[in-house]
C-alpha cells in the first residue's frame, strides 16, 4: 500500500509510511470479514498503538515520530484506505493527543505526551442525545467532600471501546464547561457498542455512562483552553476517512475488472479490462479519489499553519485558525460529494455479482454516506457563501440540541459561536 500521489506533496516523511505501511496492509486483509460480521478491530487497534501510532504527533525527543499534521493525515488516509473505520474510532484521540501537544510546556504535558509515546490513546464523549439544548450538557463534575466525581450519559462515543482514557464534556457546579479525562476502565463507567447506523459499523460507537467516577483534579481541563482547531482537526479525520475510501472504490474496482472473464455481448471490448467504456468509468473514479485526497491534504496543511502560528501570539493563530476552517469546510464540499459519487458510480464497471454480499462492495457508499452526515455540508456551504461574500469568521465552535428559551421572551436563541 503505498500514496500513489506522494511525489506531489513535499511535506510527506516517507520513512513514516514504511513504518506503518506494514501494519496498515495487515489491518486491510480482515476489513471485509469483519464488515460483513460487524467484528469490532480492538487486534487492530492493538497493533497500531504496539507500532507507536498514538505518538505519530509526539516530538522525536519525547518518544514520538515528530510528524506534521500533513503526515499525519496521509497516514489516515492509507489506513482508511484499509478500513475507513479506524481512522474514526481514533478521532478522539487525534485532537486531545492534539489539545496536549498545543498546550504550554509544563509536566502534566509531558506527562500525557508519555502516555501517548507508550501506545494509550483517548476516546471521546461529548454528544448527549434527547432533549439537551444547545450549548448545554446535562453531564456534571462537582465536589463530594475533597473529590471530584464525574457523571453523565452521552452517546456518539466513537473509539472509547478501545480507548485507555475518555475525553469527556462536562460542567461544574460553576457553570464553566470543563474536559474531563477518566480512564475507560474507572469503577462508574460503562462504553456500550449500540451504534446502529448502516455505515461505519465498527467505529466502536454508542452510549457511554458515568456514575460517579472520581476524577482526578489535574484531569479537568477548561473547554476554553481546548486547542483552537479542535474541530477543524474533528473535520480532518472524516476527510482522511473519505479521501481513504476513495483510494479503496479504485482499487476494488480495478482489482474486480481485472479479474472477470465474462463480457456482456453488448461490451465495447473484448474483455472487460480491455474495454474502453469500462476503462473511462476507472478513470473517473481515479480522478474523484484524486482530487479528494488533494483536498484533504491541503485541509491539513491549512491546520499545521494554526499549529505554527502560536510563536507569533493569539493574533496570527486566530487569523490562520480562520482560514485554516474556510479551508477544511471547503474540502469537506467536495470531499463527500465525490466520494459518495464514487461509490455508486463503481457498479457501473460491474455487472450484478459484483453486488454480492460477499464482495461487499455496497460498504464504499454506506460508509461514505455515514461520515458524511456527521457534520452536515449544507451548514458549511453556506458559512463558506457568507465567507466569500460578507467576509464573516466561520464558527470555530458548533453545538447540536434542542433551542434553548431565552429567559422572558419566549424565543429561542443559540450562544454565540
Amino acid at each position: 500500500m503505498t500514496f500513489v500521489y506522494r511525489e506531489n506533496i513535499e511535506a510527506l516523511r516517507p520513512d513514516l509510511l514504511e513504518k506503518y505501511g506494514p501494519v496498515f496492509r495487515r489491518i486491510a486483509e480482515g476489513t471485509v470479514d469483519r464488515e460483513r460480521n460487524r467484528i469490532l478491530p480492538h487486534e487492530q487497534i492493538k497493533w497500531l498503538k504496539e507500532a507507536g501510532f498514538p505518538a505519530v504527533r509526539v516530538p522525536r525527543e519525547q518518544g514520538g515520530d515528530g510528524g506534521s499534521i500533513v503526515d499525519l493525515a496521509a497516514l489516515l488516509i492509507a489506513l482508511a484506505e484499509a478500513d475507513p473505520n479506524i481512522p474514526q474510532a481514533l478521532r478522539g484521540h487525534v485532537v486531545f493527543s492534539e489539545d496536549r501537544l498545543f498546550a504550554e510546556p509544563s509536566l502534566d504535558r509531558d506527562i500525557w505526551l508519555k502516555r501517548f509515546a507508550e501506545g494509550e490513546i483517548a476516546g471521546n464523549a461529548w454528544t448527549e442525545i434527547g432533549t439537551v439544548g444547545l450549548w448545554q450538557t446535562a453531564t456534571s463534575v462537582k465536589k463530594d467532600g475533597d473529590t471530584l466525581r464525574l457523571d453523565g450519559r452521552k452517546f456518539y462515543t466513537t473509539g472509547s471501546i478501545f480507548a485507555d482514557w475518555i475525553d469527556v464534556l462536562a460542567r461544574r457546579e460553576d457553570g464553566v464547561d470543563v474536559v474531563a479525562l477518566v480512564r475507560k476502565d474507572s469503577d462508574g463507567v460503562t462504553v456500550s457498542d449500540d451504534w446502529d447506523g448502516f455505515g461505519q459499523r465498527t467505529t466502536g460507537s454508542g452510549a457511554a455512562v458515568f456514575q460517579s467516577v472520581v476524577v482526578e483534579p489535574q484531569n479537568v481541563l477548561l473547554f476554553d483552553d481546548r486547542v483552537p482547531y479542535q474541530h477543524a482537526l474533528y473535520q480532518l479525520v472524516l476527510l482522511a476517512s473519505l479521501a481513504g475510501i476513495g483510494r479503496a472504490i479504485v482499487r476494488d474496482t480495478a482489482e474486480q475488472i481485472r479479474n472477470r472473464t465474462r463480457v456482456y455481448s453488448t461490451g465495447s471490448g473484448p474483455s472487460d479490462r480491455q474495454d474502453p467504456q469500462i476503462q473511462q468509468v476507472v478513470g473517473q473514479l481515479a480522478g474523484l479519489a484524486y482530487a479528494t485526497e488533494a483536498s484533504t491534504i491541503r485541509a491539513a496543511a491549512a491546520i499545521q499553519r494554526v499549529f505554527d502560528a502560536k510563536v507569533a501570539g493569539p493574533d496570527a493563530v486566530k487569523a490562520a485558525n480562520d482560514a485554516a476552517h474556510v479551508e477544511v469546510y471547503s474540502a469537506q464540499i467536495i470531499v463527500t460529494e465525490f466520494t459518495q459519487r464514487a461509490g455508486s458510480l463503481l457498479f457501473n464497471a460491474l455487472s450484478a455479482s459484483a453486488a454480492r454480499e460477499t464482495h461487499a462492495l455496497d460498504r464504499h457508499w454506506r460508509n461514505a454516506r455515514t461520515i458524511s452526515s456527521h457534520n452536515p455540508v449544507i451548514n458549511k456551504e453556506r458559512i463558506i457563501g457568507d465567507w466569500h461574500i460578507n467576509g464573516t469568521a466561520p464558527p470555530i465552535n458548533w453545538s447540536i440540541g434542542v433551542p434553548v428559551a431565552t429567559p422572558g421572551t419566549g424565543e429561542t436563541a443559540a450562544a454565540a459561536e
